[in-house]
């Protein structure tokens, strides 16, 4: 299984403070938006728009926005059309990036994209160019509420899950994406407090980082992708080494 993650819980912790100034909302409206447009605007027939009204709750999206954003993917509303792409590229120190992002513009959206990693050091690249060292999966964080590491092994196997990443406040919950759905469900009516559920790209190598200035470059770099106004998600195989954890906050 897999070890604690300090950067997994660093994004955590960053995405309930950006809940907190409405950013996230925004990009939260974009996936149910886009949920509610490839599969009808129905909860309950519709798996991506159920999971994105999932997440958009546990942040404490109000329920106004939840419906202009499903209303605006079923066309009752006017609105943006949003299109998904994925973009491939290093950062500082050589670490791999993927980014999903949400656009009404194609080419404004990839210049800007373009021109932010080579402002903050980093390269884009083609197409497959660090995909490959990567594996799509399902990943699930729950409150650990208390639980052990072999509570929550147990309960992430009980459930479909083949992996996880424990930490005392958030446990994620790693699932081959086939089990993603039962996964979810497993959880849901288990009662368990899902704060977030997504598909990922999970490295299957990683860059250990153990210079401080190093990591806080890349940290930088993928906190300026992550504030993007375009972007939904930001994919790294970046690792701190534990003997400067505790000094990346000073």
């Amino acid at each position: 299984m897999s070890g604690h993650s300090k950067w997994a819980n660093i994004k955590h912790k960053k995405g309930k403070k950006d809940a907190q100034r409405g950013k996230v909302f925004t990009r939260l409206a974009k996936e149910i938006t886009i949920g509610a447009r490839e599969g009808g605007g129905d909860v309950d027939s519709n798996s991506r728009l159920r999971l994105a009204v999932l997440n958009a709750r546990a942040l404490n999206m109000p329920n106004d926005n939840i419906q202009r954003a499903i209303k605006r993917g079923t066309g009752e509303i006017e609105g943006s059309t949003f299109e998904e792409y994925t973009y491939e590229g290093f950062a500082p120190g050589g670490v791999s990036v993927i980014l999903e992002v949400a656009t009404d513009s194609k080419n404004r959206t990839v210049s800007e994209v373009r021109s932010l990693f080579t402002k903050y050091g980093g390269n884009m690249g083609d197409s497959n160019s660090v995909s490959w060292n990567f594996t799509r999966a399902g990943v699930i964080t729950v409150a650990t509420d208390g639980k052990s590491e072999d509570e929550m092994l147990e309960i992430a196997l009980e459930a479909g899950g083949n992996d996880m990443e424990y930490d005392e406040e958030s446990t994620r919950i790693i699932c081959p994406i086939e089990n993603y759905g039962i996964v979810n469900k497993y959880l849901q009516d288990h009662n368990f407090n899902i704060q977030e559920s997504k598909l990922e790209y999970l490295p299957n190598s990683y860059v250990k980082i153990s210079d401080v200035n190093e990591a806080k470059k890349i940290m930088r770099f993928i906190e300026v992708l992550e504030d993007y106004d375009d972007t939904q998600n930001v994919f790294t195989n970046f690792e701190v080494d534990e003997s400067i954890e505790d000094q990346l906050d000073q």
